[in-house]
C-alpha cells in the first residue's frame, strides 16, 4: 500500500529562438504540461492491458501515449509519439520530457540514486553518504549504505558522527546528461540556488536509473541523444524523476530549413537543383510542421532498492525489451509474408548470393557505429549515397544525404530478419520503421500523409509522394508485433489518395510524367508505382486487421478499372476518380518509369493477386514484369515506338523472376538470372567481398569501405537477390558467369 510512485505527467520547454543574436537580444523560455483530451482503455484482457491517452503539450505538440500493463509484471510500459506542429521559424522545443512524483519517507541516509552507465558501469551514492567520512559510522553502517540496504538506526551510530549526521550534506539533485551518443556526464548539488558538482562520466548511459524503489528507464537513450534524466528534491518528502526525450541541455531545436535557395528556380518542368545537388526545393516546402517521433519508456515500482545486479538486468529489458519471434521455418511455412525463402548454400551460385547478402548486412550494420549516424531526428535511418573522395557519405549534398526509404531498404531489411531470424538485424528493421514511418513522413498539416523524398534534411525536399511513407513498409514490423502506434500510423494513410488534389508539383519526382488530366474536387493524376501502389497496401493491411469489405471493395475497384485500360500497367498512371475509386484516364500511351516498380510495388502487388484474385489485373501486372527487361523488339510489339525510361535492370530481374513463376516459364526463368548476375545499373554478385579500411588522417573516425556503399543499391540488390532466390531458385544456373571484361578460356 505503500506509494512508490506517483503523478505521472508531461512537461515541455518552449523558447522564442534558437540562440542569442550577435547583437544580444532575450531568450524567453515557457514551460507547459501536459494537457489530457482523451483517456480510451484500448485493450483489456487476462494478460495485457493498453491504457491510450491523447492530448497535447500545453497548447502545442499533439501527442498519444501509450500504458501497458502486463499480469504478473512489475513493469508499466510507456510508448509516447508527438507530432511537431509549431512554426519552426519561431517556435523552438527546448525540452521534452516525462516527470514522476517519488514520495520519500526514509531517512536521507537511506536513500539510494543509481544510474546505469555502459555495459554493467553503475553510479550508486546515497543522498546523505555516510562513507568517506571523518568520522567513521561504523562498518555495517558503511557497508549498508553502499550496497542499498537500510542502515542500523542512527541511534547505534557512534556518538560523533549520531550528534553531527545532520551536519553531512544532503545532496537532493542528480542529472545524467547525454549530449551526444560518446559521451555522459553525471553532476549533483545539494539544492537550487547551489554549485553543481562533477559526479562522473562515461560514453553511453543506458538510460536506467533509479530513486529507491521506483526505477525508470529510456530506451535508445544514447542513440536518440540529446538526453538527460533527472532526480530533484531527493532531500525532500516529495522528490522528482523526470526522463528527458530531448535533454534542455542541448538548448532550443533548430529545425529551420538549412539554405535560402540559393538562387535555385523552380519551373514545372525543370528543377535546377536537382541538375547539381539531386534536391527538388520549392520554397516554403521543406517544412518540419507534421513530423513525428515516439519513446519508448519503462517504470518499475520495487519494495525496495534493487541491488546492483537487478538494476543491471532491469537496464538490459531497457536497452533490448525482449520481443517474441517465432523461428524463420515457422514464418516461412505461414506463407503471411510474400517473397522470400529460408537461406540456401546448395549450388555456388546461391552461396555466392547468400554470401553477398551477409556482406551487405555486415556493412550496413555497421554503417550507423562508424558514421555516428546517431540523434533525436536521425536515429533509425541511413544515407543515401557515398563520397568516395571525402570517404564520407553525402551528408551535405541535397538529396543524397539521408535515406528517406529511397528504393526500399525497409523491405530489404525485414526480409532479411525474417529468413535469417537475426536479431540485430530485426532491430535495425525495427528502428528503421519507428524512423521512416514517423520523421520522414508528415501527419498533420498540408503534406499531412505524405512523406519527403531523400535530402539533407529528413523533411527537407519539396517533392511530397505517397510513396515515401508506404504501408507496405510497414506491414512486416506490424504484423510481427502488433505495434498500437505502427497501427494508428497505418490508419493515417488510409485517405492519403484525396490528398494528391492538394500535392501537385509541376512534375512528379520518382514517376512518369502525370496524365494530363482538369483536376475536379474528385478526380486526380495517380501514378502507378508511387501512388498506387503506397495506397493499395494501406487499404490492403486495413482489409486485413478489420475484416471490413469496404477496403477490398476499393482494392477491386482500382484493380480492375486499372487492368481494363489498353496499355494496362505499361500506362505509369491514370486519372483516379476519389469517390468511385476507379482509374478514368485514357490509359492508351505508355509510361515508363524505372521508379514504378522500386517502392513497394512488387510485394504489394504480390500479396493483393494473393488475397484478390483478379485475372485482368494479374494480367496487366505480369506484362509489365514481363516487358520491363526485354529486349527492344519484343518490347515493340507492345510499346511503338519504344519508350525511354529503362534501368534498373538488375532491380528489376526479380519482375521477370515473378512472371516466370507464374507462368511457369522456364525460358523466362533463365533470362531473369541472366540479368540479375549481369548486374545492369547495380551491384552484380562479386567474388571480392572485402572490406577496405580507411583510417588515419584521411578521415575524421576509421570507416570501412567495400561494394554496396549505396542505399539504394544495396536495398535493391538485396531485394532482387531474396525473391530470385525465392521465386526461381531452382532455375538458377549452375555458375556464376565471367567478371565483365574477361573471356571464358
Amino acid at each position: 500500500g505503500k506509494p512508490i510512485l506517483t503523478d505521472g505527467r508531461l512537461v515541455s520547454l518552449r523558447c522564442n529562438a534558437p540562440e542569442l543574436a550577435e547583437d544580444g537580444g532575450t531568450l524567453r523560455q515557457q514551460t507547459r504540461g501536459g494537457v489530457v483530451e482523451r483517456v480510451t482503455v484500448e485493450k483489456i484482457g487476462p494478460v495485457r492491458a493498453v491504457v491510450k491517452i491523447e492530448g497535447k503539450h500545453g497548447r502545442w505538440l499533439p501527442f498519444v501515449l501509450r500504458l501497458y500493463f502486463t499480469a504478473g509484471s512489475e513493469a508499466v510500459r510507456i510508448v509516447h509519439s508527438f507530432v511537431f506542429d509549431g512554426d519552426e521559424r519561431k517556435d523552438f522545443l527546448s525540452g521534452l520530457g516525462v516527470r514522476f512524483t517519488v514520495p520519500q519517507t526514509v531517512p536521507l541516509h537511506d536513500r539510494h540514486v543509481r544510474f546505469v552507465g555502459e555495459g554493467d558501469g553503475l553510479f550508486a551514492e546515497a543522498v546523505r553518504p555516510l562513507t568517506g567520512l571523518r568520522r567513521d559510522p561504523g562498518a555495517e553502517a558503511r557497508t549498508a549504505q553502499v550496497l542499498g540496504r537500510p542502515t542500523p538506526p542512527a541511534e547505534t551510530f557512534p556518538d560523533n558522527v549520531k550528534k553531527r549526521l545532520e551536519l553531512i550534506p544532503a545532496w537532493g539533485d542528480f542529472t545524467l546528461s547525454q549530449p551526444t551518443a560518446d559521451g555522459f556526464e553525471i553532476r549533483k548539488r545539494t539544492k537550487p540556488g547551489h554549485a553543481w558538482v562533477r559526479a562522473g562520466a562515461g560514453r553511453r548511459a543506458g538510460g536506467t536509473f533509479s530513486l529507491g524503489g521506483a526505477v525508470f528507464g529510456l530506451r535508445d537513450f544514447w542513440q536518440k541523444y540529446p538526453s538527460r534524466l533527472d532526480i530533484r528534491g531527493a532531500h525532500t518528502e516529495r522528490a522528482e524523476a523526470t526522463l528527458w526525450l530531448y535533454s534542455p541541455d542541448a538548448g532550443p531545436m533548430d529545425l529551420r530549413f538549412y539554405h535560402d535557395g540559393l538562387g535555385m528556380k523552380t519551373h514545372p518542368q525543370e528543377r535546377e537543383g536537382l541538375e547539381i545537388t539531386y534536391e527538388d526545393y520549392e520554397k516554403g516546402w521543406g517544412t518540419p510542421q507534421g513530423v513525428a517521433r515516439t519513446a519508448e519508456l519503462f517504470l518499475w515500482a520495487l519494495e525496495s532498492t534493487p541491488t546492483r545486479e537487478r538494476l543491471n538486468a532491469l537496464a538490459g529489458v531497457v536497452r533490448t525489451p525482449p520481443q517474441p519471434m517465432a523461428s524463420p521455418e515457422s514464418l516461412h511455412a505461414s506463407g503471411a509474408i510474400w517473397g522470400w525463402n529460408l537461406p540456401d548454400r546448395s549450388t555456388p551460385v546461391k552461396k555466392a548470393v547468400e554470401d553477398q547478402l551477409d556482406y551487405l548486412l555486415a556493412l550496413f550494420l555497421r554503417l550507423p557505429e562508424q558514421n555516428r549516424w546517431y540523434g533525436f531526428w536521425d536515429f533509425g535511418d541511413v544515407m543515401h549515397s557515398y563520397d568516395s573522395d571525402r570517404h564520407s557519405w553525402k551528408y551535405d549534398i541535397g538529396g543524397f544525404a539521408w535515406a528517406n526509404s529511397e528504393l526500399s531498404p525497409d523491405l530489404w531489411l525485414w526480409l532479411c530478419a525474417l529468413r535469417t531470424g537475426r536479431a540485430d538485424v530485426f532491430r535495425f528493421a525495427e528502428a528503421m520503421t519507428r524512423h521512416t514511418s514517423e520523421v520522414d513522413v508528415h501527419h498533420l498539416g498540408r503534406f499531412a500523409g505524405f512523406g519527403s523524398r531523400h535530402n539533407v534534411q529528413h523533411w527537407g525536399d519539396s517533392s511530397k509522394q505517397p510513396r515515401v511513407g508506404a504501408a507496405i513498409y510497414k506491414r512486416a514490423f506490424y504484423f510481427l508485433t502488433g505495434d498500437e502506434r505502427t497501427g494508428d500510423l497505418l490508419r493515417e494513410l488510409l485517405e492519403i489518395d484525396r490528398q494528391l488534389l492538394h500535392i501537385r508539383i509541376g512534375r512528379k519526382l520518382g514517376g512518369p510524367p502525370p496524365p494530363r488530366v482538369k483536376a475536379t474536387d474528385h478526380t486526380v493524376s495517380m501514378g502507378f508505382g508511387t501512388d498506387w501502389g503506397a495506397i493499395s497496401s494501406a487499404w490492403l493491411i486495413e482489409w486485413e486487421r478489420t475484416g471490413e469489405t469496404k477496403w477490398r471493395d476499393r482494392l477491386v475497384a482500382g484493380m480492375e478499372s486499372l487492368a481494363a485500360l489498353p496499355m494496362g500497367w505499361l500506362a505509369g498512371g491514370s486519372a483516379f476518380d476519389l469517390n468511385t475509386k476507379r482509374f478514368v484516364g485514357a490509359g492508351d500511351k505508355p509510361g515508363i518509369s524505372h521508379l514504378n516498380a522500386v517502392f513497394g510495388a512488387v510485394e504489394a502487388n504480390a500479396e493483393l493477386l494473393r488475397l484478390i484474385p483478379s485475372p485482368g489485373y494479374g494480367r496487366a501486372w505480369r506484362e509489365y514484369c514481363t516487358l520491363y527487361n526485354a529486349p527492344d523488339a519484343e518490347k515493340a510489339r507492345r510499346m511503338n515506338p519504344v519508350p525511354r525510361g529503362f534501368s534498373l535492370g538488375e532491380a528489376h530481374s526479380r519482375l521477370t523472376a515473378y512472371a516466370a513463376q507464374q507462368t511457369s516459364d522456364d525460358a523466362l526463368a533463365a533470362r531473369a538470372w541472366t540479368e540479375f548476375l549481369a548486374g545492369g545499373d547495380g551491384l552484380g554478385v562479386r567474388t571480392d567481398l572485402k572490406f577496405v579500411r580507411i583510417a588515419g588522417n584521411a578521415v575524421l573516425n576509421p570507416i570501412d569501405e567495400g561494394i554496396g556503399m549505396s542505399a539504394n543499391a544495396a536495398s535493391q540488390w538485396g531485394l532482387a537477390a531474396i525473391q530470385n532466390l525465392a521465386l526461381i531458385g531452382d532455375k538458377a544456373p549452375a555458375a556464376l558467369p565471367p567478371p565483365p571484361g574477361r573471356r571464358r578460356r
